[in-house]
């Protein structure tokens, strides 16, 4: 019976699967964290960007708008 305990005991302290599980989610968490504060910072430039693009892509003309302290960049699509 000793022999059973100790054999038993063995493999759970070798077993590091849940340990694993637990390290891969903190990985996915501070991804997930690095691509909100991304988004964050770059989202308004990003629609400025993509406003632009899709500006061009349809003919027109793009007239930038400088950035001010209360306002974002952005402009406007003369066709």
């Amino acid at each position: 019976m000793l022999s059973l305990h100790t054999n038993l005991m063995i493999r759970l302290r070798s077993d590091e699967r849940g340990a694993t599980a637990v390290e891969y989610g903190i990985m996915v968490a501070l991804i997930a964290v690095v691509i909100i504060v991304a988004v964050g910072l770059l989202g308004g430039t990003l629609t400025t960007m993509f406003e632009q693009v899709k500006c061009q892509v349809g003919g027109g003309t793009w007239t930038a708008v400088k950035q001010t302290a209360t306002a974002a960049a952005g402009g406007s699509c003369a066709p």
